[in-house]
């Protein structure tokens, strides 16, 4: 007999899941039973947020689509922050949460059924695409392709799938119904592409603003393209790190946080702003002056627009439209000047980091040196995943998750698990003490799966960022110095081999060498207190408040 929750997990597979992650409850029990005898790999997690955190950094790490699967009510209601986190960046995830048996619902009344909430898909309106909700067996298959393509659709994000847990049961028979067909984008209007042309024509120091939308798309090769035809520089947010190679010879060394890098958005007559809402974490809440004049391309107009106004919105998939710029683009003398211009620039800020903080650029130059280029660098909202993000060297699309959408602590582990899982290399995560300790009961799904995973812990003592945020505004330091347990001896009591060092010199060189090198899970753990750096908000050097 074909169940619902059978044609659920054949939908996944439709939509290419390979594996999923998730917490088992009594109410999804059935989709358990379904994935693990339709060869669907469904990996428990040990808490609910972390099964959407490591959906996330599997779809970050690969571009497909993250699923987590989790029970009713509370363990929805668990999903809340990483799924913000994944709405907020752009993920493409799929939370699958069964709901009360649609038998005992009654519509308008809490009736205090096991889990029950008044309206379990209305909690994720406010970070998710939108919220599906079957109420029919027979159409859980369809639903569930509707729901993974949304979510796949540029402008990409995180969509709820309700199922009431009795549909998971329930027997089906005949053919699955095909799901409703998203709607194609709407091509981009030529007239757009012609003016958008006669911008690029007329401008004598063009700049590339670069978002995490151009790297979702994959635009990365004609975007180097189209900037060396036009000499342009190319400075990219945190969430288009990446995009780019490292020795591209016109992108940026860095973010725009530095002054130096700043100064290319202020010289530029014309910023192209590709794949980017311009938020206020990459332009420091909104100071950078409006550029003179500002061409947007962007999947949608209204997020292209809602910070600055552009001057002219080209709306279409990234990829697609600066193709199309590229074949009609002026080509512009000057790129052996700017590739000095840029080396120079990139001098500066080395040394910038270096009499800022000499233990960041000690970290910055071993990871440059020893980390695995192929795998993935999953970093924290911690000091060192900070000045990681903004500064070290990523060697390609999709090689840095970093949670800057949202902002949420405790990111880097259970995401790294996810990318580790993807079998796209081997993946380091960077994590503080404090973020390590929201998840670090993920040492037992470590453990139990065995990824090719480093975990380097940062240990400072407690929530070293916060803790400048408060000696930095003169007030006494409180909630941020915390009683942290042997991280080393807790690794080792789940069997995860552990080591220790101090600071980011030589040694740890060595042990992180090592344990790059090893096969399975491992963690390190170093002891050192770093200075955040210029791209954190206590030192934005552009202090207009916010518009």
């Amino acid at each position: 007999m074909r169940t619902g929750a059978d044609d659920l997990v054949a939908a996944l597979q439709e939509l290419g899941v390979e594996i999923a992650f998730g917490l088992p409850g009594v109410h999804n029990l059935a989709i358990w039973e379904a994935a693990a005898a339709a060869g669907l790999r469904l990996v428990g997690v040990r808490h609910e947020q972390t099964a959407v955190y490591a959906a996330d950094g599997y779809a970050r790490a690969t571009g497909r689509l993250g699923v987590a699967v989790v029970t009713t009510g509370p363990g929805a209601a668990n999903t809340l922050g990483a799924t913000g986190e994944a709405m907020a960046s752009g993920v493409p995830v799929l939370v699958v949460a069964t709901d009360i048996p649609s038998t005992l619902r009654r519509p308008g009344v809490h009736r205090g059924v096991l889990h029950e909430t008044r309206d379990q898909g209305a909690m994720f309106a406010p970070v998710t695409k939108t919220t599906v909700t079957c109420d029919a067996a027979d159409q859980l298959g369809a639903e569930t392709v509707r729901a993974g393509a949304v979510a796949l659709t540029p402008a990409t994000g995180p969509v709820y799938l309700g199922v009431p847990t009795d549909l998971l049961s329930a027997p089906v028979d005949g053919d699955r119904p095909a799901a409703p067909a998203v709607p194609p984008p709407a091509p981009t209007p030529e007239a757009d592409v012609a003016r958008a042309l006669e911008l690029l024509a007329t401008a004598r120091r063009p700049l590339l603003w670069v978002g995490g939308g151009a790297l979702r798309s994959g635009a990365g090769e004609v975007l180097g393209r189209l900037a060396e035809q036009l000499a342009a520089p190319v400075v990219t947010t945190y969430n288009a790190r990446g995009v780019l190679p490292p020795d591209h010879p016109c992108l940026a060394p860095g973010l725009a946080h530095v002054p130096a890098i700043g100064a290319l958005w202020d010289d530029a007559d014309l910023v192209v702003a590709v794949g980017s809402d311009l938020d206020g974490l990459s332009t420091q809440n909104w100071a950078m002056p409006q550029p003179p004049t500002l061409l947007a391309v962007n999947v949608d107009a209204a997020d292209a627009n809602k910070n600055y106004p552009a001057d002219l919105t080209v709306v279409g998939d990234a990829t697609a439209v600066v193709g199309q710029l590229l074949a009609g683009a002026p080509h512009r003398a000057g790129l052996p000047e700017l590739r000095e211009r840029l080396a120079r620039l990139g001098s500066r800020v080395r040394e910038l980091v270096a009499a800022d903080e000499p233990q960041a650029a000690q970290l910055l130059d071993v990871l440059d040196r020893v980390a695995v280029p192929d795998g993935v660098l999953v970093a924290d909202m911690c000091i060192a995943g900070y000045w990681v993000a903004a500064f070290g060297r990523i060697p390609g699309p999709r090689a840095l998750a970093f949670p800057m959408g949202w902002g949420t602590l405790g990111y880097a582990f259970p995401a790294a698990l996810g990318a580790a899982l993807a079998g796209q290399g081997r993946t380091l995560a960077l994590v503080g003490d404090g973020g390590f300790l929201f998840a670090c009961g993920e040492l037992a799904t470590v453990a139990q799966e065995q990824p090719e995973l480093t975990v380097v812990i940062v240990d400072d003592g407690g929530y070293g960022m916060l803790r400048f945020d408060q000696v930095h505004s003169g007030t006494p330091t409180r909630g941020v110095d915390l009683v942290t347990p042997d991280f080393v001896a807790l690794a080792r009591s789940f069997g995860v081999p552990a080591e220790s060092v101090d600071g980011f010199g030589p040694e740890f060189e060595q042990q992180l060498t090592a344990a790059l090198a090893a096969t399975g899970p491992n963690v390190l753990v170093v002891r050192a207190a770093l200075t955040p750096p210029p791209s954190t908000s206590p030192r934005w050097y552009r202090r207009q408040g916010p518009r």
